[in-house]
């Protein structure tokens, strides 16, 4: 079985060293861009598994890049975790409604890096039915296609897994704790927003009125629950 591939880019060579050393120690093969333009390049021909990409590039930034890979079909699926010194949430919220699956903050311990990237490369769909559907919803696994009343949505990686889990659990209140591990694949501190953030991208592409949803439904200081109408 060949190796998944990462692609980071990063302009701070120190940065892209230690991670390609740490990605490659866990088994995975390691590309790597210095500036925008070039991640664009390696993106289109080599099409690589997941990127690690950083916000603050030369020439195309991490934003223009994002949204280049969420418009484009043969790169829209590819997971997107994003590495940056900003911290400020609102900065967080705008990175993950662009697309981003994941967001990671300098500094960072490149283990946890790691964790991450085997948490978005899971196929939590591989022994499930090929095609889920609940109410007005269609998910149809093999294809990753989502349809919302006859209309094909696009989701991000994360998001497409998160609707997966509900789908497959609908009628069930799932924790919050539970929706992480099933779906995004590891906890750690600040994901209870960055999963908020999926849901309410999530509403917004599938739920007729996303100010009153009627398939993902808020149970109050528990977490979430698809509801199945069908």
């Amino acid at each position: 079985m060949s190796k998944q591939r990462i692609l980071v880019v990063d302009d701070d060579k120190e940065v892209v060293r230690l991670m390609q050393a740490y990605l490659a120690q866990a088994g995975y093969e390691v590309l790597v861009a210095y500036d925008g333009e070039t991640a664009v390049h390696i993106l289109r021909r080599e099409k690589p598994d997941l990127v690690l990409l950083d916000l603050m590039l030369p020439r195309l930034d991490g934003w223009e890049i994002t949204r280049l890979m969420r418009s484009d079909a043969a790169l829209a699926a590819i997971p997107i975790i994003m590495l940056t010194a900003r911290v400020e949430d609102t900065e967080k919220i705008v990175g993950l409604e662009m697309g981003a699956d994941d967001y990671v903050t300098k500094p960072y311990n490149p283990r946890e890096v790691v964790a991450r990237v085997r948490a978005r490369l899971r196929s939590p769909e591989a022994h499930s039915p090929q095609v889920l559907r609940v109410g007005g919803l269609e998910m149809d696994l093999g294809r990753r296609e989502v349809q919302a009343n006859g209309r094909l949505v696009d989701l991000t990686p994360s998001e497409f897994s998160l609707l997966h889990v509900l789908m497959e659990q609908a009628g069930y209140v799932l924790t919050r704790s539970e929706l992480v591990n099933k779906a995004l694949g590891t906890d750690y501190e600040g994901i209870e927003r960055t999963l908020d953030s999926h849901i309410r991208n999530l509403r917004r592409k599938i739920e007729p009125d996303p100010k009153n949803p009627t398939y993902i439904q808020t149970v109050y200081g528990v977490g979430y629950r698809l509801e199945d109408k069908s």
